[in-house]
């Protein structure tokens, strides 16, 4: 089935403490007479965490932070079959409530009553998985986007082949995504066409990017075992990190994180989401969950492309 036979939307749930008690954030729809989800369409080109964001944030006033995934919902709609992908979200801004035709009234309502105002079965199974979750801190692994062909580089050296064209554009589009998880930390291999597709993103942040030369692709080459040692290493900074480094290094990266996070990946769901064939611009995140004893438990994965497939 082609992908523009298939409607696509995406949602969150939406959480906040108030005083001791979780509390989810339910949409009124008038046309429906319904209560919900902050959720919908796509628009045409739009990536599915730009959407999840700019939905919460049109129908109710709130910007949020995304965290772990939660179950996809699929069902039809006039025949046609809907998917909707949700994340479990925090409040990062409230620019206000302003009610339309679309949405009518917002709630914040405590998950225990979920059963009693939401219109559908599946919205309170999301609220209350989402209110089981712990809070996580996304881990982003980045490949870093389209650069110079090889044969079309006359430098000195491969470290100093830039992006393309494409792949400068390619970094204009990673802002709003690695935004969209509230990453503040930026680690990058020290290679110009790493430190290029993140360093836009450090600017967004007006923080400094961490150089890793050991996870560039000559680095990586020279001593794979200190590579594999920084990743593992990054793994524990509790901070929402991304890093950047090479398709040839991603290998050795995500072997040594997966063993450092306890990732099982002989459970195809994993492997398929861990797997280190990313395209340029591709990500991979683990939300991780920090005890209090520092021990790490992975709550969720997913996988994106620019392209948003």
């Amino acid at each position: 089935m082609a992908r523009d036979e298939v409607i696509r939307a995406a949602g969150v749930v939406l959480l906040r403490d108030n005083d001791g008690t979780t509390e989810f954030l339910a949409v009124h729809r008038p046309v429906r007479q319904d209560w919900s989800l902050p959720k919908g369409k796509l628009e045409r080109g739009e990536h599915l965490l730009a959407a999840a964001l700019r939905e919460c944030d049109e129908e109710t006033g709130y910007t949020p932070v995304l965290q772990a995934p939660l179950p996809t919902q699929s069902y039809s709609v006039l025949s046609m079959p809907k998917v909707v992908n949700y994340w479990t979200a925090r409040v990062r801004a409230d620019e206000g409530f302003a009610p339309d035709d679309e949405i009518d009234e917002v709630s914040w309502v405590a998950v225990e009553e979920a059963a009693s105002l939401l219109s559908y079965p599946s919205d309170v199974h999301l609220v209350e998985q989402a209110a089981n979750q712990p809070q996580t801190t996304p881990l982003v692994v980045l490949r870093h986007a389209q650069a110079m062909k090889r044969s079309d580089f006359k430098g000195g050296k491969d470290v100093d082949r830039p992006l393309s064209g494409r792949g400068r554009s390619q970094s204009k589009a990673l802002v709003p995504l690695l935004d969209a998880f509230g990453v503040v930390s930026v680690h990058s291999s020290s290679a110009k066409r790493c430190v290029q597709t993140v360093q836009r993103y450090a600017r967004h942040l007006d923080v400094e990017l961490v150089p890793e030369p050991s996870l560039t692709e000559e680095g990586h080459k020279h001593d794979p075992d200190q590579a594999a040692a920084r990743a593992v290493e990054l793994v524990a900074l509790p901070e929402p990190l991304v890093l950047c480094s090479h398709r040839p290094v991603l290998p050795t990266i995500l072997d040594a994180m997966a063993d450092a996070l306890g990732i099982d990946l002989s459970d195809p769901r994993w492997s398929r989401i861990w797997d280190p064939r990313l395209p340029p611009g591709g990500f991979i995140v683990a939300h991780r969950s920090f005890g209090p004893d520092g021990k790490r438990t992975v709550v969720g994965l997913e996988r994106h492309t620019l392209s948003g497939e």
